[in-house]
């Protein structure tokens, strides 16, 4: 028998719009945090949750993702949530078959090898049909959060996406997918446009289901030097972002967009630079050089190391107040540099969210 799923309409209004003020810039009475796998196996209840199940098939049902979603809002005063789910639901919609092999990771049992494989790919995406689990998923969230804090939706950026399809999981050097770039420049373009077409629809289905803010996350944008960032990376970035935007637009939405490349520091102008309203940034860049070299242009959001979790509460607060001294409080949102690691404790993301709330409140006050 099949569960009651609520339509994407009457949502409980919105008690805390901290994070989607800080995201346009205006003005806040603190500073708003969330982490990037926020829920997580570092949470014994998302363990339990998970124990023997396939990870692609909770995925799939839109009960056990919101369940996910809103465990950690139940231990901690976050301001935002992400919707439960992964970046490789594309090349699943695709055609493409993805495991998550234990203690391997995602994998690929038939990668694409030469520009020939492009052919076993769905072109023409119905996401409705394919990825329509997640916007059932976002639109029960949306309902069950009873407007505690906003819902952000997410989506894998194409460069990270083919790098998977190509590699067939994950990998250290990328010297299969970059093989690509350098031997079949045509044919790579082609599969990021691909990857593009799918992308824009999916993230405006998830407007469309409830979600409140849209985070693109180019996680392999590292492994591109500056000249391959801006041929392979860049352009379908500001692509993604634009025609969202013009879309929304088009039905009188706003919802604010966050670009996260990973170890692109040498691109952070460019990024300020996309459509974006808000950059987010690895724990390698300095809060002072990204403000001075975005130029105001954007906020930001980020950046400590997810390793200074593993530091004792008092250093975490330390680490964390000068964190904020370098960034400011106006147009900034507080988040790691990557995502929580399983073996972290909640109570070190505890002390972390409430440094970042009691330091910023603080702060603020003294403007």
């Amino acid at each position: 028998m099949k569960c009651f799923l609520p339509s994407p309409k009457d949502f409980p209004q919105l008690k805390n719009d901290t994070f989607l003020r800080a995201a346009r810039g205006e003005e806040i009475e603190h500073v708003p945090v969330w982490c990037m796998r926020q829920a997580g196996r570092y949470l014994p209840e998302f363990r339990e949750s998970r124990a023997g199940k396939d990870f692609f098939e909770t995925c799939q049902s839109p009960e056990a993702c919101c369940e996910l979603t809103l465990q950690p809002l139940r231990r901690f005063p976050f301001d935002a949530a992400i919707i439960f789910s992964d970046i490789l639901v594309v090349p699943q919609a695709m055609g493409m078959d993805v495991q998550m092999v234990a203690g391997k990771g995602p994998t690929f049992p038939e990668p694409l090898k030469e520009p020939e494989d492009l052919q076993r790919l769905q072109v023409k995406v119905d996401t409705a049909k394919e990825l329509g689990y997640v916007f059932r998923a976002i639109t029960l969230t949306r309902h069950k959060i009873e407007g505690k804090v906003p819902l952000i939706g997410f989506s894998g950026a194409p460069w990270t996406l083919m790098s998977y399809m190509i590699e067939g999981g994950g990998s250290n050097t990328h010297s299969k997918a970059k093989r690509w770039l350098y031997q079949h420049p045509e044919a790579s373009h082609m599969l990021l446009k691909m990857l593009t077409d799918v992308i824009v629809e999916y993230l405006l289905g998830q407007v469309a289901a409830g979600a409140q803010a849209l985070q693109v996350f180019e996680s392999h944008a590292g492994i591109l030097g500056p000249a391959e960032f801006k041929e392979f990376s860049l352009p379908y970035l500001r692509d993604i972002a634009r025609r969202v935007k013009d879309k929304l637009k088009e039905a009188g939405q706003d919802v604010p967009m966050i670009v996260f490349a990973k170890d692109a520091h040498y691109a952070l102008e460019e990024l300020s630079q996309s459509n974006y309203e808000v950059v987010g940034l690895d724990w390698t860049i300095d809060p002072l050089s990204a403000r001075e070299r975005t130029g105001g242009k954007v906020s930001l959001q980020g950046n400590m190391d997810p390793c200074a979790l593993y530091a004792p509460k008092e250093r975490i607060s330390d680490i964390v107040k000068k964190m904020l001294e370098g960034f400011g409080t106006r147009g900034y949102i507080a988040n790691l540099g990557h995502g929580v690691y399983p073996d972290m404790t909640p109570e070190n993301i505890g002390a972390f969210v409430e440094a970042v709330h009691q330091h910023s409140k603080q702060m603020i006050k003294q403007i």
